[in-house]
């Protein structure tokens, strides 16, 4: 169509594609990583330093590092898309979280229900079948989940979770 976008006219959000919504996530889990990272290396040095390695240590480090990994992606994606809308690989991205009236913000409640598998790394706290298993496999097979989803879903690519928080929607806005 002469001067607009496929799917609607120029400059009408339209909803987020799988790839640019995969970029702006990994670009989220970049940022959180910068910050999570030397976290996790001072944990590390404090909890290991004069200990015997033993399973009391591991289980203590295990359990703060999920416990810490999990609250900080669920709060960066929830009080960042309640509030602004857009994460920052979102912004990046020229992505937008809609709340299931596809005008406002969702709410804070619709927000941390669409991010709620970003804290499935909590999982780690389970006793080696958690460390070596669970803490990684569980948030991938959600996000493998998601994709399928999304991509399932023509033409409003929602995926599951947007479909839990109510019918939440992200939109290309740029």
């Amino acid at each position: 169509m002469p001067g607009g976008t496929p799917g609607g006219a120029a400059g009408v959000p339209r909803p987020a594609e799988l790839l640019n919504r995969f970029l702006a996530r990994l670009i989220d889990h970049i940022l959180i990583g910068v910050v999570y990272v030397p976290i996790y290396i001072i944990l590390s040095a404090i909890i290991y330093s004069g200990f015997s390695n033993s399973f009391g240590e591991y289980f203590i480090f295990y359990t703060l590092t999920a416990i810490l990994q999990a609250a900080l992606f669920l709060a960066y994606f929830t009080l960042l898309e309640s509030n602004r809308g857009q994460t920052v690989g979102k912004m990046i991205m020229k992505l937008r979280t809609y709340g299931p009236d596809g005008v406002s913000n969702p709410t804070v409640q619709q927000a941390a229900k669409r991010n709620a598998y970003s804290a499935l790394g909590v999982l780690s706290i389970i006793p080696f079948i958690g460390w070596f298993f669970l803490g990684w496999a569980a948030p991938i097979a959600a996000m493998i989940f998601i994709a399928v989803t999304l991509n399932n879903d023509q033409p409003n690519h929602q995926g599951w979770h947007d479909k839990f928080a109510g019918g939440t929607q992200v939109k290309q806005i740029g």
